[in-house]
């Protein structure tokens, strides 16, 4: 699927890192003077590159056409790089829980020491 024209935060990611075209591409295996025909929309960014594209930049795919590296919490991403691709479907579950709201009928109640503290106080 090619997505031609569109906005992209590629040349955002890329300066984000502290990359030239050239630097980038070389990762890449292309041309600066290809990179720059991407990051202006010239040329659209189909879902290879963006694969392609992303890991070199530190980000997903779907950042790069939707996420400002200025607007990313930078110490997050630097978390996520850190963890190894084989455990990262594990630290995405950890993560969930924390969006998860209790049951607020129950009160929500900690062992501290051996004796139950309410969590509240």
């Amino acid at each position: 699927m090619v997505r031609s024209h569109e906005r992209n935060y590629l040349r955002a990611w890329r300066e984000h890192r502290g990359l030239t075209q050239a630097k980038l591409a070389e990762a890449v295996g292309t041309t600066g003077a290809v990179i720059s025909l991407l990051e202006s929309g010239e040329r659209g960014l189909s879902d290879k590159w963006l694969r392609k594209l992303a890991p070199v930049l530190g980000t997903r795919p779907g950042h790069l056409l939707e996420v400002d590296p200025e607007d990313a919490d930078d110490d997050l991403m630097q978390i996520w790089e850190a963890i190894p691709e084989e455990r990262r479907d594990q630290a995405r579950d950890v993560l969930k829980t924390f969006t998860r709201r209790s049951d607020d009928s129950q009160p929500a109640v900690a062992v501290v020491r051996g004796r139950p503290r309410s969590r509240d106080g």
